[in-house]
């Protein structure tokens, strides 16, 4: 089927549903309308192409009827429109490309510390807190569900569960090696040292989308340990669950509340399991298009840090900003995430055709 027999067929199927809504009830309804509300904006972007092609070949007729009253005129209309036409084609192509179903939903963000000792800890708490600014200024909830801490400010491990509008859509590419390369406060000879640290971030699972047996799981509960108020080590409301079969944990413990922390780590759990899940799909797919970005490989490092050049590099797709300190405060994020959702589109574009 060409390209163009596609879009006729799709502007067909979105007439033929209004039809069929009108008569529909009950569940097929609610099919029947969830259909047509996800091809909508395909058809949006259809419709806006067959409009600017019908004015494109409108002045070119003009151009070609020699008609020197209309000539000049239709000449500017149809070297004006040439260029829209081609830039709605390719909105037209990127909108039909099958979206992640994940990508809607919210997240789960981990960051640990890598190698490095201490520095990898602190390179991995300013990580976190990248995160969390990337996060307020989206307009995004950004939920500390675990913090391990060392003494100098440093964090070993932490876990947030970040929830806002396709969060995972704008976060999933920031999972993999992070090396940061600078020179330590503890550093006296000002020599450069390179660490690093791991950022894992899943979609947050619903129940629906992965089972887990309760005769799979090992749950239980202590006194919290660390910073948290009053409640710190006096009532036993930190909870810690194991999937058996996994070997998968999750401890939990900075809600006060007892069944809070265990919902918490329940949520946590099922995005991991959810997540390998995803993993072995997309490693499949990323064989099969030999992907550059979003392969889902926690061990591969994606992007280097340099501080005394100020400079931020993406390995996957080779390209570096130097604006460092905008990036380390979150507003400088979104050309990494922007270049890195634009290469995966054109990747998953060239599969397609």
């Amino acid at each position: 089927m060409s390209f163009d027999e596609n879009l006729s067929r799709l502007l067909g199927r979105y007439d033929e549903l209004q039809a069929l809504m009108i008569n529909a009830t009950g569940q097929k309804f609610a099919q029947l309308s969830k259909e047509f509300s996800d091809i909508g904006p395909v058809v949006e972007e259809i419709q806006a192409l067959r409009r600017l092609q019908k004015e494109f070949e409108d002045a070119k007729a003009l151009v070609e009827s020699g008609d020197p009253d209309m000539k000049e005129m239709a000449e500017e209309e149809f070297h004006r429109l040439k260029p829209l036409v081609a830039e709605q084609e390719q909105k037209v192509q990127i909108s039909l490309i099958p979206k992640d179903e994940a990508d809607a939903k919210n997240a789960i963000l981990e960051v640990r510390a890598g190698t490095g000792g201490e520095e990898a800890a602190l390179f991995a708490a300013e990580l976190f807190r990248m995160y969390e600014r990337y996060a307020g200024q989206k307009g995004w909830k950004f939920q500390i569900v675990d913090l391990n801490e060392t003494g100098l400010g440093g964090f070993k491990e932490a876990i947030a569960n970040v929830t806002g509008r396709n969060v995972f859509a704008r976060l999933k590419f920031e999972s993999g090696v992070h090396r940061v390369q600078r020179v330590p406060e503890t550093e006296g000879s000002g020599r450069v040292h390179t660490s690093a640290a791991t950022v894992a971030v899943m979609p947050e699972a619903e129940e629906v989308d992965i089972e887990i047996n309760p005769d799979d799981l090992r749950i239980e509960t202590m006194r919290s340990q660390g910073a948290g108020g009053q409640h710190v080590n006096k009532t036993e409301s930190a909870v810690r669950i194991t999937h058996i079969p996994t070997g998968f944990f999750v401890k939990c413990q900075e809600e006060k509340s007892q069944h809070k922390n265990r919902d918490r780590a329940m949520s946590i759990l099922r995005a991991r399991l959810y997540d390998v899940k995803r993993q072995a799909v997309d490693a499949a797919r990323a064989a099969d298009r030999k992907s550059k970005v979003g392969s889902g490989d926690r061990s591969e490092r994606i992007r280097t840090y340099n501080f005394p050049q100020g400079r931020v590099t993406d390995h996957r797709i080779n390209l570096t900003l130097y604006n460092i300190h905008e990036v380390m405060e979150g507003g400088g994020l979104d050309g990494l995430v922007d270049a890195l959702t634009a290469e995966d589109q054109a990747e998953r574009l060239a599969a397609l055709n």
